[in-house]
């Protein structure tokens, strides 16, 4: 369905989740965050930036995976992004919902 985030048209599924990676910015990440009661920082964006690389190479993504990642420590994970971290992160990144996440 399409659309109007951060003033522009975009396509998401039916969870909320972009379906194009391409449509992404960091207005559309501030805009999808605002709704999950998030104001995003640079150490946010330094997460967001991992999730998307990580996905560009097709890395399946979990909360293991994220911790072990040394860009950022499960405790800190969850702090940044409260209740549901990596659903919560890779929908605000602009990335397809993880098969790990329910």
């Amino acid at each position: 369905m399409e659309t109007i985030i951060a003033n522009r048209p975009v396509e998401l599924n039916e969870q909320g989740y972009l379906l194009n990676m391409d449509q992404w910015d960091k207005e559309i990440a501030r805009s999808i965050a605002a709704e999950e009661d998030i104001e995003l920082t640079d150490r946010h964006f330094e997460i967001l930036d991992y999730l998307r690389t990580e996905q560009e190479k097709g890395t399946a993504l979990s909360i293991r995976r994220v911790g072990k990642s040394g860009v950022v420590d499960i405790k800190e994970f969850y702090q940044l992004f409260p209740n549901g971290p990596l659903k919560k992160a890779s929908r605000i990144a602009g990335i397809p919902k993880p098969a790990s996440c329910i």
